[in-house]
């Protein structure tokens, strides 16, 4: 009881000190794992759009090597930015630009740094799962959006797009729970987030456990929050279920359950008729 007691009065001491910073950290963590997020999603979308443009034996050659070429590009990135960590990533761009160009081509802002970072790793995750989320949609709804005379474009937009965001919704969940995490690397660039605080806070007292439990308690209520939210909007986009299945077919009983006015005649269905308490 006594280690317990220690750790409490050590967290509360912690908090007493560094607690406004702990708080800017979360904010910092939050609003980078949001918007690295949405970016990303936005590139996985224009990646995964590009990457299933089909084409056929009697396009021309022009628009062919164009579409396999965008195709190659997509897989390039995808397989580069998912195959590396994201901690190399940032080093690379931040550090490797200004040494590749002698100084001039630099980054002012650590906070731009770390979003083009953490957003073009989640863009290239995103491209996988826009591309699954575009080929789980029946191939017969294009076909059919194509016999109306709509576009590639327009067919994605009015009728893909819309189900496949549906299908891809708990990956897009599921990167941003892993970004609110993986941010925590940007520390690497001198990126001030919620892990930042935790290492400059054991820096000055040297409670490393204290200070992890602290980080531990904080990444885990921040995920639990956003698992929560996530689920709430995939609800929200299932729509309502308060609906009754019609049980019998209307065309088959278009005959024999109505009556015709202005005739003594009353065509009736008994079966329909027993049906309804007739």
């Amino acid at each position: 009881m006594n280690v317990f007691s220690q750790l409490i009065s050590d967290i509360g001491n912690l908090l007493q000190t560094y607690g406004p910073q702990y708080l800017r950290g979360i904010g910092s963590t939050l609003g980078l794992a949001l918007s690295a997020t949405l970016i990303g999603c936005v590139i996985g979308f224009i990646c995964g759009i590009l990457n299933t443009i089909p084409y056929s034996k009697n396009d021309s050659g022009v628009k062919k090597f164009f579409l396999k070429l965008i195709r190659v590009i997509v897989r390039i990135y995808v397989e580069v930015f998912r195959g590396t960590p994201m901690m190399l990533q940032a080093v690379f761009i931040y550090f490797g630009l200004p040494y590749f160009s002698g100084g001039t081509m630099r980054f002012d802002s650590i906070w731009a740094a770390a979003l083009l970072v953490v957003s073009v790793n989640t863009g290239a995750y995103m491209a996988e799962s826009v591309r699954g989320g575009i080929i789980s949609v029946d191939p017969g709804q294009t076909e059919g959006a194509k016999a109306i005379g709509m576009t590639h474009f327009q067919t994605m937009v009015n009728v893909v797009f819309p189900q496949a965001l549906r299908n891809i919704m708990p990956q897009i969940g599921n990167n941003f729970i892993i970004n609110i995490k993986d941010t925590s690397v940007m520390f690497i660039i001198g990126f001030t987030e919620f892990f930042a605080v935790h290492k400059a806070a054991v820096g000055a007292t040297y409670l490393y456990f204290p200070s992890a439990t602290i980080e531990m308690i904080g990444y885990l209520t921040m995920t639990l929050i956003a698992s929560f939210i996530l689920r709430w909007l995939e609800k929200k986009l299932d729509g309502d279920n308060s609906y009754e299945l019609a049980a019998d077919d209307q065309l088959v009983m278009a005959a024999g359950t109505y009556n015709h006015p202005g005739t003594p005649f009353k065509e009736q269905n008994r079966e329909f008729d027993e049906k309804r308490g007739r």
